[in-house]
């Protein structure tokens, strides 16, 4: 990971995207040393968290984890999932954050040096080109460690940086009991990204 001392950082999180690489690395997420790991890599100016909501249930399983991550220095941005039925018949649930991940990165990047993006969707290939004209750093977190990789080739290529999620693991990685009041959040993002088609399938086009 290759920061300056003084730079302002912006990290944007692919919230389903991260979830996926990590669990196909072995490990959880402990957002919180991921806040105090890149607080100590320079200025960080903000923390962008991307996760779709099913709103039409009682309860939302994924609302304790969208909470504390608002209240302990993440910015939260949400939409409602939108339901369909396929050429096949069968219920469909779609979340999609990429147009709202990108417009918040364009919109930041005349305020940061240095972009850090938690996502291998080969879609935002374009959008890293645009902010790297404006004079912006990107760093891009996935994996290719796992089967099959999480990141697109064409992603990692147009990165300033690529990082391995594995490599930051010993950093970021959640201890088996959660803290005190600190929701369940493998558990949280397992039920919402279970019925959330996020069409990560389609975005692992990595080619070595």
């Amino acid at each position: 990971m290759r920061c300056y001392a003084g730079e302002k950082i912006a990290l944007f999180i692919d919230g389903s995207n991260l979830y996926a690489a990590a669990r196909a690395l072995g490990f959880d997420i402990d957002y919180k040393k991921l806040l105090d790991f890149f607080s100590t890599k320079g200025r960080l100016i903000r923390a962008f968290y991307y996760t779709a909501l099913v709103e039409d249930q009682e309860y939302s399983p994924i609302r304790p984890l969208v909470d504390w991550l608002d209240y302990n220095g993440y910015t939260m941005v949400t939409k409602p999932t939108k339901e369909f039925t396929d050429a096949m018949g069968r219920r469909k649930i779609k979340g999609n954050m990429d147009i709202e991940l990108a417009v918040d990165l364009m919109e930041m990047a005349e305020s940061i040096d240095h972009a850090i993006l938690f996502s291998g969707d080969g879609d935002f290939r374009s959008l890293v080109e645009a902010v790297q004209r404006k004079g912006v750093r990107v760093t891009v977190v996935s994996t290719v460690q796992s089967q099959p990789p999480m990141v697109a080739d064409e992603l990692r290529r147009q990165a300033d940086h690529f990082t391995d999620l594995s490599d930051l693991a010993q950093n970021i990685s959640r201890d088996p009991q959660p803290s005190k009041g600190e929701p369940d959040f493998s558990k949280a993002q397992s039920i919402l990204f279970s019925e959330v088609d996020t069409t990560l399938d389609e975005k692992t086009d990595y080619v070595p």
